[in-house]
């Protein structure tokens, strides 16, 4: 077993940047931000409210996979939308390592509230349809949790960090689990 390298992954507005920073402490490992990794043509394709293309997301998922690979056996959490499961398989490769999933859940009406509320993003409300017309839930041979978005942040970390500890505790993970 080795120190977790954890994805919060979900559509757009479920909380990763809030709750990936808070699950990295409760594990103790280093956060990175998935919004980070993405070439300023992205940004400026969703700040646009265009959807981005499987093209032009490669080079995003090949980047968070370097910073997994980088640091092998230190563990991390990132966050990802990881929406479709070719995006999970092209992290998979590119990291080099196992990891586990955290796919952040909840209901439309939440999440778009959720969205409406927060200023400076660059990606607008009008694009969560599209998410969640992309989103393919984790699979049954996925290593990953997923965890409700419903409650403050704190609260939703520990959710989170609670089932990947249960996840842990009954060996269908490879990861240990602070």
């Amino acid at each position: 077993m080795h120190t977790p390298h954890v994805v919060v992954m979900g559509v757009a507005g479920t909380g990763k940047t809030t709750i990936g920073p808070l699950l990295a402490a409760q594990l103790g490992v280093p956060y990175a931000e998935g919004d980070d990794f993405h070439p300023p043509a992205n940004i400026a394709t969703m700040s646009a409210g265009i959807p981005l293309t499987d093209d032009d997301r490669w080079p995003w998922l090949d980047a968070i996979g370097a910073w997994i690979r980088g640091r092998a056996g230190r563990g991390g959490v990132v966050s990802s939308s990881a929406l479709k499961r070719s995006y999970r398989d092209r992290l998979r490769s590119a990291a080099g390592e196992d990891l586990v999933f955290v796919h952040l859940t909840g209901s439309r009406e939440l999440i778009a509230d959720r969205m409406a509320q927060r200023r400076g993003h660059f990606m607008p409300t009008a694009l969560l349809d599209s998410q969640f017309a992309t989103l393919q839930p984790l699979g049954p041979d996925e290593t990953g949790v997923e965890v409700d978005v419903v409650g403050g942040p704190a609260e939703i970390a520990e959710r989170a960090a609670a089932a990947l500890r249960a996840r842990a505790d009954t060996g269908s993970t490879p990861l240990r689990v602070p």
